[in-house]
């Protein structure tokens, strides 16, 4: 009887810092093996260079750099193997690759057989898919390597069986939604049972841009049960013992983290994706407008969870038409949280705005322009102080405001990232009743009463829009499942509501293509999920 022990790795890696993601895979393979007694350990899809590089593939220096890196892996005598991902460049095509690494060799390498292009996915503008399976013996044991998207499909998985493999290994770079890890489980369980190998899974742990990749690495046996499973959205190293005898190979129960409910795994989600954009690109800390209104208060929340409060400031920016219970609420808020809290006024702002207009808006009535000018006050604020300390700007808008463009350009919408951007406006009413069960800092009345701009006199949400409820339903099927009008009138909407927002939606994309990247949480995410032309005579609705 012979023992393998693994090792699932599961990291965070800055995309691009190629140089600082090798010394990473050092350390913690020294640490693996030194801690665990690593024989092998695992590291996620594209990890030298990051998960998703993009058009940094296609720079010269790539090449290059991931050379050096891998000569750098050989030349450090790890005391253990490690797998590790890779892109590897040969006769003018670039593959996805894992790499083997043992005893300073490369001793095996595999090229990823199938490249996604779908959401999120664009692999196959970069990537040349590979043909062979790669099965190697370690410590006895026969294993095949693949990479990600090949775990979904049956073919590779036959391929590396049919040619002796006895374990599956697989490296990911798989970016979360709601719902994404019950996914991967039944997934791997059907996969397993199918082919009658165990498979272990290992996933990359981290923020990019609007992606999160949630983690949660695990093992299943041949019969797809859990053996093994990581933490969701933290770095973890998880060791799995893996026993060969008699030609057959099982895996020895170990660690094994429940799963997250499904709110508090999207509250962590926006947390991480905070925490990562605003610490890798460098970021002294936030500053965000606090206006008493709910997604401002979730978003606080979410920033301070992220940062911590010292990285956090609030800003309330009142006018006449705000209420003093909003003043109260923020102030309250920021006295929960303990964060640095401000009220500056506008109206001395607006009014030297109005005045500088005068002749311009001469004879004319008012409309939604002053309300505008309000909400862009508050921006050119916000923005000073981000200047001026070195905090990026938070903006605050929910997926529902960005689908009907239910916001200001150069206003509310003024921000470098934004946490609540694939958050429809209930879920965030649920998100923000779901982090006051852990410690109640959104006071209650943020929650209860009805949504405002507060840019004009008893102004409310839904004297502009369907009521919430109604309007997140037909957006989801609109937006997200790709429904046309006519069959989300025939669910039971009302004709004239749906028209009216499938007809905002479409007019609107101009303003979200100047909204701020944010937290991707669905399947069907504004931005790399969703690319609709600006320009078009396309007949909204159909």
């Amino acid at each position: 009887m012979s023992t393998l022990q693994l090792v699932l790795a599961q990291i965070n890696s800055l995309v691009g810092d190629i140089p600082g993601n090798t010394a990473n895979v050092i350390e913690v393979a020294c640490k693996a093996h030194r801690e665990l007694g690593a024989d092998l350990v695992l590291f996620p899809e594209l990890t030298l260079c990051g998960y998703s590089p993009e058009d940094l593939l296609l720079r010269p220096s790539m090449q290059i750099r991931i050379e050096a890196a891998l000569e750098q892996l050989k030349k450090a005598q790890l005391p253990c193997a490690i797998l590790v991902g890779y892109p590897r460049y040969r006769d003018g095509k670039i593959f996805n690759m894992a790499g083997l690494v043992s005893e300073g060799e490369l001793v095996a390498e595999y090229a990823k057989q199938k490249l996604p292009n779908y959401q999120v996915f664009d692999e196959k503008r970069y990537f040349t898919k590979g043909d062979k399976p790669c099965v190697v013996e370690i410590k006895g044991i026969p294993v095949g390597i693949s990479i990600c998207e090949d775990i979904w499909h049956s073919q590779p998985i036959q391929r590396s069986v049919e040619a002796g493999a006895k374990l599956m290994l697989n490296i990911n770079a798989s970016p979360f939604h709601r719902g994404k890890a019950q996914q991967r489980l039944k997934l791997l369980s059907r996969q397993a049972r199918a082919a009658k190998v165990p498979i272990v899974y290992v996933n990359w742990c981290g923020g990019q841009d609007e992606l999160v990749f949630d983690g949660g690495s695990l093992a299943v046996d041949a019969q797809g049960q859990v053996c093994v499973r990581a933490e969701e959205f933290s770095e973890q190293l998880l060791p799995l013992s893996v026993s060969e005898q008699s030609g057959g190979v099982t895996l020895l129960p170990g660690d094994n983290a429940p799963p997250l409910e499904d709110l508090a795994a999207v509250y962590q989600a926006l947390v991480l994706g905070v925490r990562d954009y605003v610490n890798k690109n460098g970021f002294n800390g936030v500053v965000l407008g606090l206006s008493g209104g709910i997604d401002s208060a979730l978003t606080l929340a979410v920033a301070v969870d992220a940062l911590g409060k010292d990285r956090v400031e609030a800003v309330m920016m009142p006018f006449r038409y705000t209420s003093d219970l909003s003043k109260s609420d923020a102030a309250d808020q920021a006295q929960r949280m303990g964060v640095h809290y401000r009220e500056i006024g506008i109206e001395p702002i607006f009014d030297a705005f109005m005045g500088a207009l005068s002749e311009e808006f001469a004879g004319s009535v008012r409309d939604t322009t002053e309300e505008n000018l309000q909400a862009r006050s508050r921006g050119v604020l916000l923005m000073a102080i981000s200047n001026k300390k070195g905090a990026m700007v938070l903006t605050t808008g929910n997926k529902s405001e960005m689908a009907v463009g239910y916001a200001t350009l150069y206003g509310d919408m003024v921000g470098g990232f934004n946490a609540l951007k694939d958050v429809p406006k209930v879920l965030v009413f649920e998100l923000s009743r779901y982090r006051n069960t852990v410690s109640e800092v959104i006071p209650e009345t943020v929650i209860s009463r009805p949504p405002s701009a507060e840019l004009a006199p008893d102004q409310i949400d839904t004297d502009s829009l369907p009521p919430y409820e109604v309007l997140d339903e037909i957006l989801n099927l609109y937006v997200d499942q790709d429904w046309s009008a006519e069959e989300i009138i025939r669910r039971g909407f009302e004709r004239q509501v749906v028209e009216r927002v499938v007809r905002l939606v479409a007019r609107n994309e101009y303003k979200r293509r100047q909204a701020a990247v944010g937290v991707r949480i669905s399947e069907r995410g504004f931005g790399r999920d969703r690319r609709y032309p600006i320009t078009n005579g396309w007949k909204a609705g159909e």
